[in-house]
């Protein structure tokens, strides 16, 4: 399956979700809305500022969707730029044959496995500044999994978290918890996992590392994140204070990665780092990111520093699959956790056990592009991320 399936999938929602209101007009002239030609006559000096106002913030959303978005005209070369400084993942698929994979469903989306790693490496084990490997044989594992589900129309985004601990069969190394087949056999064995896991065929697999996220995470001005209680210090964990926080990427950063503080350790970690992303979404698409354009250069920049994607990714899928995506509103991203089935005790191992029944009914609606259906038959029993996190 090409990222490029439904091209311009989401040219069937409704207006109000493009990127550009109509009301404002993409050229710069008021559309067939509320200021039309009598407002702008009785204050002429400020429609001027309106439209001066709307070109330049039009501009700075093309230039960030440049990146994935397509290359257009004069600006072709800035995308292809951006889009080739985004590391490549050679071999990151299992070598097994296609009869043992899940096979793909037609018109179904596209899945990707996001594996995020807490290597606290000095230097970056990702993106284009990569000085460490990613992947060391017995050394690396990875702190984080999400499936990343994009809806064939790109409607909608569905995340669900794999914790870490969670165990599985790894192929040719038994039971063992997910993150230890990264160890054992980097980005393939991950993916093998994940499929055998869960029956779902991924397409595609993107690797950062947290401390990749400090530099995005600054490079948009910082993310507000709310605590809803104050958490007291425990061991190394850090006291947070109730109220929001303005977190810079240092911030953000122990804020993630913390778990000794939290009831639930891992799973309510997995919450943290989802209410990260969303905040570090919501602040990317606010317009004090993307109409300052040095701030917009140097987000554009510190994605292909921090980031490394499979090198089943062309930069022409990278850009048309985020034009693909132009409508997408952080209401339209949700987050879960995979179903919990309990805490256990294996081979002096703690680990989080799946709910199978659950999981099983998840993983189908994912693998077959129902997670609008899935997500209204399941809103009060599935572990969506709410407002409140700890």
């Amino acid at each position: 399956m090409n990222a490029r399936e439904h091209e311009d999938g989401a040219g069937g929602r409704p207006e109000s979700l493009s990127l550009f209101d109509e009301r404002d007009g993409v050229d710069g002239r008021p559309g067939d809305g509320t200021d039309g030609a009598a407002d702008e006559a009785a204050d002429e000096g400020r429609g001027r500022r309106r439209r001066r106002t709307r070109r330049v913030l039009i501009w700075t959303l093309t230039a960030l969707l440049v990146l994935v978005g397509g290359g257009i005209g004069g600006i072709y070369w800035t995308a292809e730029h951006y889009a080739s400084s985004v590391e490549r993942i050679p071999g990151a698929f299992p070598s097994v044959p296609e009869s043992a994979q899940p096979q793909p469903v037609p018109g179904a989306g596209l899945t990707f496995l996001l594996v995020g790693l807490d290597a606290r490496s000095d230097v970056p084990t990702t993106g284009g500044q990569a000085k460490a490997p990613a992947w060391r044989e017995g050394a690396s594992r990875s702190d984080t999994m999400m499936l990343m589900h994009l809806s064939a129309d790109r409607g909608s985004v569905s995340l669900v978290s794999i914790a870490r601990d969670t165990w599985v069969a790894v192929p040719g190394h038994g039971m063992a918890k997910i993150n230890a087949a990264y160890s054992w056999g980097g980005p393939p064995l991950m993916v093998d996992t994940v499929q055998k896991l869960t029956g779902i065929r991924i397409d595609h697999v993107a690797v950062i590392d947290w401390n990749g996220f400090r530099k995005l995470t600054d490079a948009v001005g910082g993310v507000d994140i709310t605590i809803p209680q104050t958490i007291e210090a425990k061991g190394d964990a850090r006291e947070w204070l109730k109220g929001t926080h303005h977190m810079s990427g240092d911030e953000a950063l122990l804020y993630v990665r913390e778990r000794h503080g939290l009831p639930n350790g891992d799973l309510d970690r997995t919450k943290r780092q989802q209410n990260f992303l969303r905040a570090l979404m919501i602040q990317t698409m606010n317009a004090g990111t993307l109409g300052n354009p040095g701030r917009l250069t140097g987000l554009l920049q510190a994605v292909g520093d921090v980031v490394s994607v499979d090198d089943r990714l062309s930069n022409t899928d990278l850009y048309d699959l985020g034009w693909s995506l132009r409508g997408v509103r952080p209401d339209d991203v949700r987050f879960m956790n995979a179903p919990f089935g309990g805490f256990d005790s294996i081979d002096g191992q703690d680990v989080v056990k799946l709910d199978q029944a659950a999981s099983a009914t998840l993983w189908e609606a994912v693998r077959n592009d129902r997670m609008d259906e899935y997500f209204a038959q399941h809103r009060t029993t599935s572990d969506t991320l709410g407002e409140s996190v700890r």
